[in-house]
């Protein structure tokens, strides 16, 4: 795809911190780390979202996280991760070509997600859970 800022650096055209690639994926540093060694993994095939990705191409952008994930613990003394991937611009897509993003979480540190568990109304997750099953 032409003017995608994440098929350029799959393809080698513009610089990136690439950490790890496969034949289907390329896993680079975030320009704008959340945390020391924030990482984000893309598909090489163009996929605007999680709506359009293949689903093998999935199942090895999450292959991939899970390898950057463990990487963050073992070499960077990560405590934990965040995988995160936004869909549409309402969940906060901003580069529209699928991508995960592999925050590396440590003891103490100061990122805040804007979601705060919070017990839900139980009528209203009974009718969503309804109308998910269905066939």
């Amino acid at each position: 795809m032409t003017d995608c800022l994440f098929c350029s650096i799959a393809a080698g055209e513009i610089p990136a911190q690439i950490i790890a690639e496969d034949e289907r994926t390329v896993t680079f540093m975030d320009i704008s780390p959340a945390t020391a060694g924030h990482a984000l993994v893309i598909p090489r095939v163009h996929a605007a979202d999680l709506y359009e990705i293949d689903t093998a191409d999935l199942a090895a952008c999450v292959t991939s996280a899970q390898r950057t994930a463990l990487l963050a613990r073992d070499r960077l003394g990560a405590d934990g991760v965040n995988l995160l991937n936004s869909c549409r611009p309402e969940a906060w897509q901003t580069v529209f070509h699928f991508h995960i993003h592999v925050i590396p979480r440590y003891d103490g540190d100061p990122l805040q997600l804007p979601w705060i568990p919070a017990p839900g109304d139980p009528d209203s997750i009974e009718r969503c859970a309804a109308l998910l099953r269905a066939q």
